[in-house]
């Protein structure tokens, strides 16, 4: 099978190659984005690989179509950009690889939770200009609060798993338990129950019409005062202005996002020698509680090994047998 990729970097291409068989697939790599124009570009080729940040309405759909396209590979879990109704119509396949690390998302959230606890951002800094001062630098010990999971899929419950390990009372919100996560101790209680209750928030949910914008003014109102929530899933899950308003009122006290709901012209880019032209990021960035990554949490060795075989043989899968474990299909 040809394989057209878009939004690929130096890295995407290097995986994916070494985990690609001479006889497997034929690989096209290109860097910029799939879009209604670029779609054309993809004539050829049997199916097309994006990512999160791909234009997958459907126009773009429509055109794929039309040069020939048979399967959409997404190359993450999420597929909330790609228009699924469209691609049933169309007669389009659309897969995805559902997990790849839970480990290393899980532990970027840990990772932000404690560079932001005990402000490491702010010490590394000083201590490299000579300034040993701990003014402004106090933390809180995280053994004993109690921390509130939304959504407890695979990652969700590998953060379970590791504030189990610092000794926190863990609950949980979900439409459906997890077992697993009911054997290492959490408890499942109501949303409005995990915010009142939550010293920590930490959002692992996809990005449906139901969980946009789950975080909002009203959902902040319930939170204690002096929160920390954290966001390494989608970042449409939260409202930013909303959270905006909670940082200056000091009812958010601290905020770790991985993730930002209109990130699409922003991350993955190097804009260190542009004109910061998004208003509401730009003002995140002033707040000296909040600290963002530029969706890395997913970025290990490890994870990026099991995107590449996870997505070729879903595409395996497809040319061999016509179906796919990992299809993603409209809901009925």
């Amino acid at each position: 099978m040809q394989v057209t990729f878009f939004s690929t970097k130096s890295y995407d291409e290097r995986y994916f190659l070494e985990e690609c068989g001479e006889d497997m697939h034929t690989l096209i790599f290109h860097e910029f984005r799939l879009n209604p124009d670029s779609a054309k570009l993809a004539a050829g080729s049997d199916a097309v690989c994006a990512f999160v940040n791909d234009q997958l309405d459907r126009a773009t759909i429509q055109v794929l179509s039309e040069v020939g396209i048979r399967v959409i590979a997404m190359r993450c879990a999420g597929f909330n950009n790609v228009d699924l109704e469209a691609a049933e119509a169309f007669g389009l396949k659309v897969v995805r690889v559902p997990a790849y690390s839970p480990h290393a998302v899980a532990e970027h959230t840990l990772g932000l939770l404690l560079a932001l606890n005990r402000r490491l951002y702010r010490s590394y800094n000083r201590v490299r200009e000579g300034n040993f001062s701990l003014q402004g630098l106090v933390g809180f010990d995280i053994h004993g609060l109690t921390v509130g999971i939304i959504g407890t899929g695979t990652i969700g419950v590998e953060v379970v798993r590791l504030f189990n390990g610092f000794g926190c009372k863990v609950l949980c919100y979900d439409v459906q338990q997890n077992p697993r996560a009911v054997e290492l101790g959490a408890q499942y209680v109501t949303l409005e129950a995990l915010l009142s209750q939550a010293d920590i928030v930490s959002l692992h949910c996809p990005l449906f019409q139901s969980t946009y914008h789950m975080i909002d003014a009203a959902a902040i109102e319930q939170m204690k005062h002096g929160v920390t929530l954290l966001n390494t899933s989608r970042g449409a899950l939260i409202d930013t202005s909303a959270v905006i308003e909670g940082l200056k009122s000091g009812k958010i006290g601290n905020l770790g996002i991985d993730v930002y709901e209109e990130e699409d012209n922003l991350f993955f880019e190097d804009q260190s020698g542009d004109v910061m032209q998004d208003d509401v990021f730009a003002r995140l960035l002033t707040f000296p509680n909040v600290m963002i990554t530029g969706h890395q949490a997913f970025f290990t060795s490890n994870a990026l090994i099991q995107i590449a075989r996870t997505t070729l043989q879903n595409l395996t899968d497809v040319e061999q047998d016509g179906c796919c474990v990992n299809e993603v299909k409209v809901p009925q």
